[in-house]
Order: structure tokens, then C-alpha cells, then sequence
């Protein structure tokens, strides 16, 4: 009788053990199915916005970044480079204007808007800072004869890039390499000063194709 009860008595742990097993097998498949959707959403993301951002009180500092060599800039050491980034000011009622650029790669020129005899940051207003080459091409596109032909009217551009202004760094004090990043600050007469970790950015590369290639299939289910 005494090892018939013993007997009985260990059936209450193995069963224990047995529903512990299950519970963590179901577990694994549970964590492993998110797993394969968390990759799988990955696959299909797209690549973030080049450029940084800053913001100092009423200022916005967007997509900041250091242009790809190319239309006289060689980002080598001696050379020059171009920043490029979106200034707007928030203001509702205050102008500000960007006095000046200081970094230690090198001399920083700041080239206003056309018409404009300093960067002045009008209230609700975005200024861009790109290459000269490429806001004359941005204004050149607009038809000026023919049916299509743009109308003449009092109000400014609509597109900021029409009128760019340009922030060069010339004699340079070292290469600029894509990859890393330099700081640069912004000194405004109204609104201070920000100091910002200026990307490079590393120009356009082509995806490498293959059979294999191709978006991946979504996760199924919530995970």
C-alpha cells in the first residue's frame, strides 16, 4: 500500500513538469513568428530622410547636410563644400537673420537669397540654402513664352529653392568623408545659437540586383 500511494504521488510533479514544457515550447513558436514579421516589415522600410535637424526657439533647422562633391565643391582638404539645408522661421511677428556659419573645417561664406542684401529670416518664412546652379535650374523650368508661359504677378515664389542662398566652407582643414559628421554652428541675430552634427551626404548608389532580389512578403498577423 505504501508504494502503491508513492507511485500515485509522483504523477502530480511529472504532470507539472509536462504542462511547463508545453507552455514554453508554444512560447518560442509564439516569439519566433514575431521575429519573422519584424524582419519581414524591415525589408519593405524605406531609408530615412539625408540630413539633420535643430531647433533653437523659434528657428527650425531641417535636413542639414553636406552636399555629394560635385558643381566645383571637392570636399578635399584645401577645397571647399557646400551645406545645404531649409531655415524657417516660426515667428508669427519676429524677422531674425542668420549672421554667420562657424565650423573648424574651415572659412564659412554665406550668400543671401537673390534681391536680398543679408539672410534674413522673414516671419513664416523658409529660407533654402543649396547650390546657385540648382535654383537656376529650379527657376529656369518655369515656361517664360508660349501658351504655357507664366503670368506675371506681384506674389513671391512659392517654391523657396527658386531663390537659394548658398553656405560654402572654403579651405577646407581636412578631407570630408561620407559617413561621418562635422559640427557646424548657426549663430542668429535674434534667436542665438545652435550648434548641429552635419552629415555628409554619401550621393546616390545603384541597388545591387540579383534572381534573388525582391520585396519581401508582409508579416501575417498582429505581431
Amino acid at each position: 500500500m505504501t508504494a502503491l500511494k508513492a507511485v500515485t504521488a509522483s504523477k502530480g510533479p511529472r504532470r507539472r513538469m509536462v504542462t511547463v514544457a508545453a507552455l514554453a515550447a508554444g512560447a518560442a513558436l509564439v516569439l519566433s513568428g514575431c521575429s519573422a514579421g519584424q524582419v519581414s516589415q524591415t525589408a519593405d522600410q524605406v531609408a530615412a530622410v539625408n540630413g539633420n535637424h535643430a531647433d533653437v526657439n523659434t528657428i527650425s533647422l531641417r535636413n542639414l547636410h553636406i552636399v555629394f562633391p560635385g558643381e566645383g565643391y571637392t570636399n578635399t582638404k584645401g577645397g571647399s563644400a557646400l551645406i545645404a539645408l531649409s531655415i524657417i522661421n516660426n515667428s508669427e511677428s519676429v524677422q531674425d537673420e542668420l549672421t554667420s556659419v562657424t565650423t573648424d573645417l574651415g572659412t564659412v561664406k554665406i550668400t543671401p537669397p537673390p534681391g536680398d542684401s543679408a539672410f534674413i529670416l522673414r516671419p513664416q518664412q523658409t529660407v533654402v540654402a543649396s547650390s546657385t546652379e540648382r535654383a537656376a535650374e529650379t527657376t529656369s523650368a518655369t515656361p517664360t513664352s508660349g501658351a504655357h508661359a507664366q503670368q506675371p504677378t506681384d506674389k513671391p515664389a512659392t517654391d523657396p529653392a527658386a531663390k537659394a542662398a548658398t553656405i560654402e566652407i572654403t579651405g577646407l582643414t581636412e578631407d570630408i568623408t561620407p559617413g561621418l559628421t562635422y559640427t557646424v554652428s548657426f549663430n542668429f541675430k535674434q534667436n542665438g545659437t545652435v550648434q548641429v552634427h552635419v552629415p555628409v551626404d554619401a550621393g546616390s548608389t545603384e541597388r545591387h540586383e540579383s534572381d534573388l532580389s525582391g520585396p519581401a512578403e508582409p508579416a501575417k498577423g498582429g505581431h
